[in-house]
């Protein structure tokens, strides 16, 4: 078999076009993070209660992207346990789980995928887009004290044409939450259902990627 030379000039051309997907391709930045929640519970006669929840959270995405090019941000949250009680009073339970972020300003959103997650109940987590909101929801419910995993999310972004895409988690207060369930606790009048809103304080921006 004849042996395939090859000059310098296309010598230098194959090398220049193997690299350009590695130019393109930029690595991937990832942030571990601790989320802050403030939580208030609205319990029926004893009034509204203040809760703090953290979660830790790793997030990744592109640190540079092309204008127009399609880029994955992947959230995967750390297994958390839920309070067993709160204010003297037994949590038996949360459900009607819904966690929200907005799709960063300069992208599109494409769609996401869900996989894994643990003791969430026997409905699949769910997750919806509307009016620039994604919404990862699931009915559970999760007893008081047990602990449990979020699905790992992979959401599917095209960049815009130029600036910054930030990801975040929505929120800034109890009346605009970024997270809300509802809880049963046992009490000395019986059992209550406190609607709970939470919002991160503060609110971290989890990657930035650059568009260019």
């Amino acid at each position: 078999m004849k042996a395939l030379r090859l000059s310098r000039p296309r010598l230098i051309a194959l090398v220049a076009a193997a690299a350009l997907p590695l130019a393109l391709a930029t690595p991937a930045s990832a942030a571990t993070t601790t989320i802050a929640f403030d939580c208030q519970a609205d319990a029926p006669v004893v009034g509204p209660q203040q809760v703090s929840l953290d979660q830790d959270v790793d997030v990744t995405a592109p640190e540079t992207v092309a204008p127009g090019a399609a880029f994955d941000v992947v959230i995967d949250e750390a297994p958390n346990t839920v309070p067993g009680e709160v204010a003297g009073n037994t949590v038996k339970e949360i459900n009607t789980f819904a966690l929200q972020f907005p799709v960063p300003a300069n992208s599109t959103y494409v769609g996401a995928d869900l996989a894994g997650g643990s003791g969430l109940g026997n409905t699949a987590p769910e997750i919806a887009v509307a009016d620039g909101i994604a919404t990862l929801s699931f009915p559970g419910p999760i007893a008081g004290g047990a602990t449990f995993e979020l699905p790992t999310i992979t959401v599917h972004l095209k960049a815009g044409d130029s600036g910054k895409i930030e990801t975040k988690l929505s929120g800034s207060s109890y009346d605009d939450p970024g997270l809300t369930f509802k809880a049963v606790a046992g009490t000395v009048i019986g059992d209550v259902t406190a609607p709970t809103a939470c919002f991160p304080s503060p609110s971290p921006v989890f990657t930035t990627t650059t568009i260019g």
